[in-house]
């Protein structure tokens, strides 16, 4: 007879729920026989899952692709509602069919998976560009008006093995631009395209409101990413105004007002 060892060897090669082997083992009563199949029966059952929650991701992708469509890139940005700091903007164009496990809208995913998430992202992607739009440029145009600036920006200053998309897939937002292009409602959430993009806007924004943090200490930017949270908005009131205030935000925008 195997050894509860060897069997979960055994098991670690199965790599389907219905495999013949599954029935046999069944009929071994030994508890840590029944612990192991149940282990990896879940374990393959959770890979399942996710294999079908990424394929269904892929979808706005696989109905470009049998358009002839070929390098499809997902759009788009963090730091719409920050009280300090710049918006980023993200273009990443992932080889054809590309599943990342895990990967899905940055904001549902835990933020110590995000780095390890960018670094599969940066190391598959066939091409990727970065926009940054500063605090000062957001209270000129508006934060609306940012967001497709930096969108722009990340599409016109891509780098890889593709120069130029041929669609785009856009997070909520049209662009002027000749290029053809999606507006894709919650995009982030329904295309991995999109979702990419999402992350690695998001993990270049936390580094460089990292950065901030070591210039402009007492706001807590390392960890709010210049949210108004309370740590936040106790050192605005105690320190004052910095140049990487949004002076348009309110309550930046009264503070400035008084000095």
């Amino acid at each position: 007879m195997a050894t509860i060892k060897e069997i979960k060897a055994m098991l670690a090669d199965i790599s389907s729920l219905t495999d013949p082997l599954w029935q046999e083992l069944s009929g071994d009563h030994r508890l840590g026989v029944q612990k192991a199949i149940k282990q990896r029966q879940k374990a393959l059952q959770s890979e399942a899952a996710e294999e079908q929650r990424l394929e269904k991701m892929l979808s706005y992708e696989k109905a470009l692709y049998a358009q002839n469509y070929k390098a499809i890139a997902g759009i788009d940005e963090v730091g719409r509602g920050p009280l300090a700091g710049p918006l980023v903007a993200a273009c990443v164009i992932l080889p054809e069919n590309e599943k990342i496990k895990g990967l899905n809208d940055s904001k549902k995913i835990p933020k110590k998976k995000h780095e390890a998430l960018y670094h599969q992202i940066m190391a598959k992607a066939l091409a990727v560009g970065v926009g940054i739009i500063d605090n000062k440029m957001i209270d000129q145009i508006n934060i609306y008006e940012a967001a497709k600036l930096g969108m722009l920006q990340a599409v016109n200053t891509m780098e890889g093995r593709i120069q130029k998309p041929d669609y785009l897939l856009i997070d909520a937002m049209t662009l002027k631009t000749e290029i053809p292009q999606q507006a894709v409602i919650k995009g982030d959430a329904h295309s991995l395209s999109i979702a990419a993009a999402s992350i690695v806007a998001k993990v270049t924004r936390d580094r460089i409101m990292t950065d901030y943090d070591t210039l402009y200490p007492g706001y807590g930017f390392a960890e709010n990413a210049g949210y108004g949270t309370k740590r936040h908005l106790e050192g605005l009131y105690k320190y004052g105004v910095t140049p990487i205030h949004r002076k348009s935000f309110e309550p930046v925008k009264s503070l400035v007002g008084e000095i």
